[in-house]
């Protein structure tokens, strides 16, 4: 159950950036905007890239399919890599932190973090399951006070923190030959077949087409990327 409410990150570069720079990730790998899905707008975003994150509505068609999808995941089974590091979101609205935090948290073969409050949260994390992942960020009052500094700082008008909200945020990175899906809201990772480090951006750009096409009249879709500084 969430225990606290917070006001959303917006999926805004400059203000992730920020927040990350801020919990010792350096300034070397940055969130950048991607701008389309199609391979010429693939083309433009810099390499490498770590991670891909969409934000999008939470709709009945997606509330649909997740259950769909996790009753065959459930039924069928799948492989899920023991290397990746996964984490449930008990507090609410907190699914853009918790998408930078698997960003991060799945790259740091490549993220060379610096001593501060992102270092210290994975290395409590590391050895804990998704659930107790989950419970050890709401007890971590830098990065929740982070999160609350810079939700301020969008350039849109920052809602309340009591707002509803109907969008998501999840994340998609490649571990041990295989595209992960990494959303707190659901039971597991979601692994979506084979990639590799080079083709993780085309790859999940397939299935963030795929978010859109269950939402075809829906307009409010966002992809974001944390990748190599230009």
């Amino acid at each position: 159950m969430a225990t606290e409410t917070l006001i959303p990150l917006e999926s805004n570069p400059e203000v992730m950036n920020k927040f990350l720079q801020k919990l010792g990730v350096p300034c070397k790998w940055n969130i950048v905007d991607v701008m389309g899905l199609d391979e010429e707008m693939l083309s433009w975003v810099p390499r490498p890239v770590l991670s891909v994150m969409l934000l999008f509505p939470v709709s009945e068609a997606y509330e649909n399919h997740k259950q769909k999808e996790e009753s065959e995941i459930l039924s069928k089974g799948q492989e899920v890599s023991n290397n990746i590091f996964y984490m449930k979101q008990n507090i609410s609205n907190a699914c853009g932190t918790i998408a930078l935090v698997h960003s991060v948290a799945n790259n740091t073969d490549k993220i060379e973090l610096s001593e501060g409050h992102m270092k210290k949260f994975l290395d409590e994390a590391k050895s804990l399951d998704a659930v107790a992942r989950g419970a050890l960020l709401e007890k971590s009052e830098e990065i929740i006070n982070a999160h609350k500094e810079l939700a301020q700082e969008g350039q849109t008008n920052t809602p309340s923190a009591e707002d509803p909200v109907n969008h998501h945020f999840i994340t998609f990175i490649h571990k041990d030959g295989a595209l992960y899906e990494l959303d707190g809201r659901k039971a597991f990772p979601v692994n979506h077949g084979t990639t590799t480090a080079d083709t993780l951006l085309e790859d999940a750009a397939k299935i963030c087409k795929e978010f859109m096409a269950r939402d075809p009249n829906e307009v409010r879709f966002t992809v974001i990327a944390l990748a190599a500084s230009d």
